[in-house]
Parts: C-alpha cells; sequence; structure tokens
C-alpha cells in the first residue's frame, strides 16, 4: 500500500438493501426505491500498540447498513499517512493483505452512500489533504447547506479540488486555517464555525484525533474506550456513528459526542471543547426510526426499544381487525412485533428476505419482472393465504415498493391488506446528508392518504402521527430535527439549494 492516495479504481458493486428492490429491475429514476437512502458511517480510533486498520475494518462493517457504495481508511503512522478506499462494501474493498499495509496508532474510517458529488472513487473517503502541520484525513456523514459560499471563499484562498464533495471542502477549510498560522485545534473550531448544515466528523492528525458535531447534532457521533490490559495504561479511544460500531470490537460506550463539541484525543486522553456557545439538539428523528441499526443504543436504550414502543402507538391509533401481522423485513420487524403485542393479532413472517441478493447488471427476464418483488422478498403462501393481513413497515417515499409488495401479497392469497406505517407522511426533502427525493416526487406531498392507498391498492393504510412518533421517544420532543415530515428545518435552507436538488432530480429522471 502507497501513501496518501495511491488507491485502485476498480469498481465493487454495492449492496442492495430493503428499500433498492427497484434497482435490481433497472427500473427508470421515475421509480426509485420506497425509502430515503442512508446516511454515511464514519469511524476511528486512537490505540497505540494496537491493529487500528483491523478495528477500523471491523468497525466499518458494523456501520455497512449506513452507506454501501463505497468505503475507505487512512492510517497515521507519524507524519506518514496510509490511505486505502474503493468502491464497494466494506468486505470487497478490504482484505487481510490490505490491511496489512495500513500502519500506524491511530485510524479515520468511512462508509459512503453519496448524497453531495458524484458516485466514484475520488470521492470515497477519508478525504486527505496537506497542511503545514502534515496531513489530515477526514470522514464526513452529513451535508453543508452553504456549500456555494464556502467553495468561493475556498476558490479565492487559491485551494485546488480533487473532488466534488462537500467534506473535501471541509478538510480544506481546516487546512487554510492551519495554513494561516493556526493550531489543529483553533484550525478546526474556525472551520466549523464557517459550516452550515449536518456534520458529524472524525478527523486524524499526525499528533491525534478529533471527533465533531455540529450545533443541532443532526447526525450522531459517539465515544468508546477499549478495554485497558492494566490500570495504568492509557485509554485508547474510539469514535463510531453508532454504538454497534464499538460492540463489534469489545469497546465500551463512554457518551455521545455532543452538539457543538469538539473531542480532541492524543497521548494527554481526551479533551473537550464546546465550539458552539448555543448549540440546540436536533438529532435526525429517522435515525431512530429507521436508519441506525435496531442494536444501536440511543437515550440508553437500544433502537429495538423504541421501535417495538412506535408499533405499540401506531396499533393504538390506527387499529383494524386481522389475522396477521407481519412486516417488511428487516427494517419494519420491530414496528410489527410492536404492533402485534398491542393489538392482540398475532404476528408472523409472511415474507422472506434473500439477505444475499446484490445489485445485479444482467437483465431479469420478463417473467422475472412481472414477478417483481420475489427477487428480493419471496411471500409465504401457506401463511398468507385467506388471511386479512397487517403489513407493518417504516416509511413510504413514492409507493412503487409497496405497490409490488401489496400485489405479491395477493397473488399469495392473502383476502385483505391493510398497510400501517410507523412514522408520518414523508412530505419534505432533507438537506442534512439523507437522500431523499425532491418535493414533487414525494407521493406524500401530492396525494392523500386515501390517494395513496389505492395508488398502492391497499384495503386501508394509515400512519403513525407525527406526536405520537415523538412522544414514543421518552425524551424532550424539541430535541429532535423532523423537519422530512413538517417542513421546519433547524438549519435555514438556501433556495439555491432547495432549487439545485429540484433541478437535480429532473436531470435525472
Amino acid at each position: 500500500m502507497l501513501p496518501d492516495d495511491a488507491f485502485s479504481d476498480s469498481y465493487a458493486s454495492k449492496q442492495v438493501e430493503d428499500r433498492e428492490i427497484d434497482d435490481l429491475f433497472e427500473l427508470p429514476a421515475t421509480d426509485r426505491p420506497d425509502k430515503p437512502e442512508e446516511a454515511c458511517g464514519v469511524f476511528g480510533v486512537y490505540a497505540p500498540g494496537e491493529d487500528v486498520a483491523k478495528l477500523a475494518y471491523f468497525g466499518l462493517f458494523a456501520l455497512q447498513h449506513r452507506g454501501q457504495e463505497s468505503a475507505g481508511i487512512a492510517t497515521f503512522e507519524g507524519d506518514t499517512v496510509y490511505l486505502h478506499k474503493e468502491m464497494g462494501l466494506v468486505s470487497q474493498v478490504f482484505n487481510e493483505t490490505v490491511l496489512n499495509t495500513l500502519p500506524g496508532d491511530l485510524a479515520i474510517g468511512h462508509t459512503r452512500y453519496s448524497t453531495t458529488g458524484s458516485s466514484r472513487v475520488v470521492n470515497a473517503q477519508p478525504a486527505v489533504v496537506q497542511t503545514r502541520l502534515g496531513k489530515l484525513a477526514l470522514a464526513h456523514n452529513g451535508n453543508l447547506v452553504n456549500t456555494a459560499k464556502l467553495r468561493a471563499e475556498l476558490v479565492e484562498q487559491n485551494h485546488d479540488f480533487l473532488t466534488t464533495t462537500d467534506s473535501e471542502m471541509i478538510a480544506l477549510a481546516i487546512a487554510g486555517e492551519v495554513n494561516e498560522g493556526k493550531d489543529w485545534l483553533d484550525a478546526a473550531i474556525s472551520a466549523f464555525n464557517r459550516c452550515q448544515g449536518a456534520f458529524s466528523l472524525t478527523i486524524g492528525t499526525p499528533v491525534g484525533m478529533m471527533g465533531t458535531r455540529d450545533p443541532n447534532g443532526i447526525r450522531p457521533l459517539v465515544i468508546g474506550t477499549l478495554p485497558r490490559e492494566m490500570p495504568d495504561t492509557p485509554i485508547r479511544y474510539v469514535l463510531a456513528s453508532e454504538t454497534c460500531g464499538l460492540d463489534i470490537i469489545g469497546a465500551d460506550y463512554l457518551r455521545d459526542v455532543e452538539p457543538g463539541e469538539l473531542v480532541w484525543i492524543t497521548d494527554a486522553g481526551l479533551a473537550s471543547f464546546q465550539w458552539a456557545p448555543q448549540p440546540e439538539r436536533k438529532l435526525c428523528i429517522f435515525e431512530m426510526i429507521y436508519f441506525a441499526r435496531p442494536d444501536s443504543v440511543m437515550h440508553n436504550e437500544s433502537l429495538y426499544s423504541y421501535r417495538m414502543r412506535i408499533g405499540h402507538r401506531l396499533a393504538a391509533e390506527s387499529p383494524i381487525d386481522a389475522d396477521i401481522v407481519i412486516a417488511v423485513p428487516d427494517s419494519g420487524i420491530p414496528a410489527a412485533i410492536g404492533y402485534s403485542q398491542a393489538s392482540g393479532i398475532p404476528y408472523a413472517e409472511g415474507l422472506i428476505k434473500n439477505r444475499y441478493v446484490g445489485r445485479t447488471f444482467i437483465q431479469p427476464t420478463q417473467i422475472m419482472r412481472e414477478s417483481g418483488i420475489r427477487m428480493k422478498l419471496n411471500p409465504l403462501k401457506d401463511v398468507l393465504a385467506g388471511k386479512r393481513v397487517v403489513i407493518v413497515d417504516d416509511s413510504i417515499v413514492r409507493g412503487t415498493t409497496s405497490r409490488k409488495i401489496v400485489k405479491a401479497l395477493r397473488d399469495a392469497g392473502a383476502i385483505e391488506v391493510h398497510m400501517r406505517i410507523s412514522s408520518p407522511p414523508v412530505t419534505h426533502p432533507c438537506f442534512y446528508g439523507i437522500d431523499t427525493d425532491s418535493q414533487d416526487h414525494l407521493i406524500a406531498a401530492t396525494r392523500s392518504v386515501e390517494e395513496i392507498a389505492k395508488h398502492i391498492e391497499v384495503d386501508s393504510l394509515q400512519y403513525l402521527s407525527w406526536k405520537g412518533m415523538l412522544e414514543a421517544t421518552r425524551e424532550d420532543t424539541n430535541q429532535f430535527c423532523s423537519a422530512c415530515f413538517t417542513g421546519d428545518y433547524p438549519v435555514t435552507i438556501p433556495d439555491q439549494v432547495k432549487r439545485s436538488k429540484l433541478l437535480l432530480e429532473k436531470a435525472t429522471t
């Protein structure tokens, strides 16, 4: 492995998840999946004496659900940075041979789903840039909304761009502040104050590792510690998007990085700096509903527990007389179990997921196209035949996949199909690192619930209420961003950004 940017340009096909069923059949962009696409996953580990590349590999492996487009790891050995990043899944990008070429005491890792910048290897992360104090490597989860202004400033300062990502802009902003004479901490804080939007970052430098969240904490970031062999052994720290990234390497959860906080991890330990004087917590509620893994912990409990509660609430708000409750696997399962428990309707597995299907570039036959959903989800006819079915899912964006699932259930013999959604209708696009359609392509923004029900051909359709979704968190309901349901954005979205999203949508449909 060569240092820095000597990485392969080979392409490895990305994993297809629940919301990518339509991609299997090469459908046009107007038939994109029914779910918002993931955020990214970030990871960092400062552990002198440990195999940090391998720890980062397993951390990213646990965060694979947050992005399947590309993966990368940068390690620091003194002033030398080693970088490997490619398109594809973590298990496709890395192997023992590659990991053995990534020495060092500090590693920064990333799994990517692109929300800013095109899908090509040059845009894979971590982003590595040169400064007068050495190189820095940055991994970013989120999306800036002031990229036009920030890019113009960086161009005026004669920065060269290698990518089309806002992540590189953040790295270059830090580098610019360093090159003006500031140390790592002051440079980073100055750069963060130039950024608007959502950003959870892990940053490696020759002398230590940083982790930070934007003043609203829209995207998650947690701190963990590796077990110490001896009481006097220095504490070794881990940063990850979710606690599942800690669990896999045996790290203990310490706490969350707070909104507007910078943690600075060096040989001296962990230091904390509150760089945003008036932070306002606004964690993305979709992290709770859907994006984060159900075994990850937020607010002192697993997300599985929260998702079961919203299933309870959904049953109370939208009862129906039926024979069985089933889920759209895997993301709808906890809420479906909760719905079953609260309603008393038995839970059953009605759809079996093929977890080993990947994106294929072989065109399916016409018969396969007509069978649609079965390449990914196969209905159990003997479970469904003659039954009145409640099917629980976490969201609907376009309605395309939901419609196919309903047809598959009816073809399997279900006599009634009632759909229950464990979130409110998605009526507004996200600008903070989640890839959603522009507003005119969101089905709930242009149709009533009754019209959506008719479109996806269910006997009834009900969504969880906005109030129910928030109250089920058992936290201060003002601490969450729910802009995709309300249009109330915690960070103002410039009109130029709104127009750009709409133009991009039109260009790709």
